[in-house]
């Protein structure tokens, strides 16, 4: 049927007004009932953060995402948006700054416009679920952004000052009936956090010592990162105390989790004109940095590593393993060690090192000691420690094998054809005959046992030499 274009027509459909808070309690509702997917695209969160949140659903809580840089807080903050109607109906009235509800205006506008005309004359518009969503970065926000203003040319028009008309609304008023998230919280003004709690209180506000007196229908979300959250003084004790629910995330809690993940995210295409085969120890060690990042003594606890990091380094390593292919020919292109030396390009300023305890070393520099430990930590879970001893040996016999990442898969061949066989330890990594698949297992291993300082490496223009010390 036709979508009711005015007032009359609007209540002879039978619509039913609700506050936002309670039309996405029952669409949240139904969409259980029906076992529908709430949250699309949210990995890792099914048994923690999901439950929370639902909960404060249910409860009709303004919440806040409290977690460190890269746990989804934003995007499950915008997923909300589904739990919206598609469409809802208001005044279509040009002097109505805000969607005004067509049973019950909040505007000074949309009164007065019911009062002069019949239902059958007052306009009625459609207003779409994804427009109904707003967010603000908290650094640099100010009162006038979020809250509102005196507008200079309304008054040089001849309003009075002392009048709603003389008002420019920010972002929260505009999102009547609708959504506001606020990222990075503690980052915000404290005047503008006074705002936000009396509109979280009272649902009121206040422009200029002018008081705005309508109750605005909104559900307002926040993120934060626990170590500014926590700290006395970022967030004034009255703003915290009325926000609803607290919902904590966190970081992938298995490494297989962290790995769908990031390729989810990435969303890297591996076919094309020069294919390229990922083996799955390359899928690990690429996340096994991002934890071992995490873990790292040399790394800022307190900021986090985001799943930006691996998300970025994947799509790297991808990329350089692409470029061997094309450049060389080779289908399809498998990434090895070597391709990790192109980390650094993409790892450069997500890490936070901790001042106390980096000391000399520099961003590149923990960016290998933390690749070295994730190489050492994944192989040490497919290849018995014992057998490195053998292939070490090796080298002990004067034995030197050059690498690269723009080296020809054929050519790892050759130089283990000099080898005693016990390389054959190797290939079980990921057992193939494909020459660019062994190419890879081959440095998997060489990296190992440098990492493990049982041989040496130098390393120039792209080229490796691992050999015995």
């Amino acid at each position: 049927m036709p979508k009711p274009t005015t007032l009359q027509q609007l209540r002879e459909s039978g619509w039913v007004c609700k506050t936002v808070k309670r039309e996405i309690h029952d669409n949240f509702l139904r969409m259980i009932r029906q076992g529908q997917e709430l949250f699309p695209g949210i990995v890792g969160y099914e048994h923690t953060v999901v439950p929370e949140i639902n909960i404060a659903l249910l409860a009709q809580h303004d919440m806040l995402f409290l977690g460190e840089k890269g746990q989804a807080k934003s995007r499950l903050m915008r997923s909300l948006v589904r739990l919206l109607d598609e469409e809802i109906p208001y005044l279509d009235v040009p002097e109505c700054p805000v969607h005004d509800d067509p049973y019950a205006p909040i505007t000074k506008a949309g009164r007065q416009f019911l009062a002069d005309h019949p239902e059958n004359q007052v306009p009625i518009a459609w207003w779409r679920r994804e427009d109904r969503y707003a967010e603000r970065l908290a650094p640099g926000t100010k009162f006038a952004d979020i809250i509102g203003e005196i507008d200079p040319a309304k008054l040089a028009g001849g309003v009075s000052m002392s009048t709603e008309d003389a008002l420019h609304f920010g972002l929260i008023p505009r999102m009547h009936r609708g959504i506001f998230a606020m990222n990075e919280l503690p980052e915000l003004d404290e005047l503008v956090q006074v705002g936000l709690f009396n509109i979280l209180e009272e649902r009121d506000v206040q422009i200029r010592g002018y008081p705005v007196q309508f109750d605005i229908d909104v559900l307002i979300l926040f993120s934060a990162n626990p170590a500014t959250y926590n700290r006395s003084g970022k967030v004034i004790p009255q703003l915290k105390d009325r926000i609803g629910s607290v919902i904590h995330t966190h970081y992938p809690r298995s490494r297989d989790l962290g790995i769908q993940i990031m390729e989810q995210e990435a969303d890297v295409s591996l076919d094309g004109e020069v294919p390229v085969a990922v083996p799955y120890f390359m899928r690990e060690i690429i996340e096994e940095i991002t934890v071992q990042a995490r873990k790292s003594k040399y790394v800022d606890h307190a900021s986090g590593v985001s799943a930006r990091f691996s998300i970025a380094n994947f799509r790297t390593m991808i990329a350089s393993a692409r470029h061997r292919g094309a450049v060389l020919g080779e289908a399809p292109a498998v990434p090895r060690i070597s391709d990790l030396g192109h980390l650094v390009s993409s790892s450069l300023g997500k890490l936070e090192l901790d001042m106390m305890g980096s000391h000399q070393m520099s961003e590149p520099q923990v960016l290998e000691a933390v690749t070295a430990e994730a190489i050492r930590t994944v192989f040490e879970e497919y290849v018995d420690r014992h057998s490195l001893g053998a292939i070490a040996e090796i080298f002990a016999q004067g034995v030197k094998i050059e690498v690269g990442d723009m080296l020809p898969s054929a050519a790892y061949a050759e130089r283990l054809s000099r080898v005693p066989p016990i390389w054959d330890k190797a290939f079980e990594v990921n057992a193939a005959e494909n020459e660019a698949m062994r190419a890879s297992c081959l440095e998997f291993v060489l990296a190992v046992l440098y990492a493990s300082d049982r041989i040496s490496r130098a390393q120039r223009h792209g080229r490796i030499v691992y050999e015995i010390p």
